[in-house]
């Protein structure tokens, strides 16, 4: 049996819709369309439900200030495609930031919410079809993006592997050519999806081919089984609601190395499943019944282990159980400590905060005399006692000190000799 490219398409669609997306044909919001919500085809933001959801989630924020805040998100710009890119998503993340003057003539600061990452509901969810795009002479046609309160953040470019020899790497040739071609579109994009139907895969703004990585799991109970086919996998287990929030949110990082080039970097389906369940077993064992014991998270080599940590440093410094917690990093070899304090310090927005190394024991002392935050990286040696002979005295009584050991088995060695 064929599976034509519009089989696909409406296939992705009826799924989106069972995950509770509203649907509506490109060409229908498009200028001239029955139920048009685009001035132009330049337009790649849907204004109106724009401003519907920044009225609806900021009630308390002036008009004026609302505007200003739309008006900035339309109009981000910067140096480079994912230089603008990493700015929307700070605002679509953290608010965007706003002034506005009180009745009594003073000047209070705000933050106007984009998205309610919290309650799925009080957002616009869309997935639209055969959305034309024109920017300058160059005219181009998404196969499928979703919206959330009128952004559209998400791309989903589909091929036909069974008609012309298409394959799935097609489909990631032709979104190159869509970024370089209509490049305002992806000023907003989250994710890219690539897909023949059958195999699909999930990149970044930035990912090259080996980078666009396979969705395995739903809900992180299981694999789903062969024969499964992997694009409807992808859609119920990353475009249900409040799993892509939690993604937006919580899984994307951009770093920049030192060339000064930005990469995008999201979260594979294991780091996203193994987070999730390492911040659950934190909060129960921090608790005031916990045992303090989180538990172990096992990789294979070149899983991504330093972004696993990031992102669950991330992660728990945002969870409000946790109370605002100090995180200790801990290796067991300097050369690892750099490593990791470099990985972290380039991806401190993720954190919300600088990360700190201690270079002495009683550098690592006075980081641990905070009464909440903080980030500290440590080698294992520093909690040793000044003196042969002394005991470790307690540097916090604390229960939200977290710690994250790199390597913890290695530190075992003499004691189990």
């Amino acid at each position: 049996m064929t599976i034509s490219e519009d089989t696909v398409e409406k296939a992705a669609i009826e799924w989106l819709q069972e995950l509770g997306y509203d649907y509506v044909a490109g060409a229908d919001i498009s200028p001239g369309g029955g139920a048009s919500e685009r001035d132009s085809f330049g337009d790649v933001v849907l204004q109106g439900r724009l401003e519907d959801a920044i009225s609806r989630l900021n009630p308390s924020v002036p008009a004026e200030a609302r505007e200003d805040a739309l008006r900035r998100v339309l109009r981000v710009e910067g140096p480079s495609l994912e230089v603008t890119n990493r700015r929307f998503h700070q605002m679509l993340v953290a608010g965007v930031d706003v002034e506005y003057r009180r009745p009594d003539g003073s000047i209070a600061g705000d933050l106007v919410r984009l998205v309610d990452f919290d309650d799925p509901a009080q957002n616009d969810w869309l997935a639209v079809n055969q959305l034309t795009v024109v920017e300058g002479t160059k005219k181009r046609r998404a196969d499928v993006v979703v919206f959330i309160n009128g952004l559209p953040l998400a791309v989903v470019e589909l091929k036909n592997a069974a008609g012309g020899g298409a394959s799935i790497w097609n489909a990631y040739e032709q979104i190159q050519t869509y970024k370089a071609e209509i490049p305002t579109l992806f000023r907003f994009n989250e994710l890219l999806v690539v897909s023949d139907g059958v195999l699909a895969r999930i990149g970044s703004l930035t990912a090259t081919r080996e980078w666009f990585k396979i969705w395995r799991a739903v809900d992180g109970t299981g694999e789903v089984g062969p024969g499964a086919l992997e694009l409807h996998t992808l859609i119920q287990g990353m475009f249900e609601k409040s799993r892509l929030l939690q993604l937006i949110r919580n899984f994307v990082v951009y770093e920049e190395d030192d060339k000064g080039r930005t990469s995008k970097i999201i979260a594979g389906y294991h780091q996203f499943h193994a987070v999730n369940a390492a911040v659950e077993e934190t909060v129960r064992a921090s608790g005031a019944a916990g045992d303090k014991r989180v538990g172990v998270v096992w990789h294979t080599q070149g899983s991504g282990k330093s972004f696993s940590m990031l992102f669950y440093a991330g992660k728990i410094a945002r969870e409000p159980a946790m109370a605002n917690p100090t995180i200790v990093v801990l290796t067991d070899r300097n050369d690892l400590d750099d490593q990791l304090f470099t990985q972290f310090a380039r991806c401190s927005d993720l954190l919300n905060q600088q990360p700190r190394q201690a270079d002495t024991r009683a550098q690592l002392r006075e980081l641990l005399k905070v009464a909440s935050g903080g980030v500290v990286f440590a080698t294992i040696q520093k909690f040793m006692p000044e003196e042969r002979g002394d005991r470790m005295p307690v540097l916090s009584d604390r229960r939200n000190i977290v710690v994250i050991a790199d390597e913890a088995h290695r530190s075992q060695y003499d004691l189990i000799d």
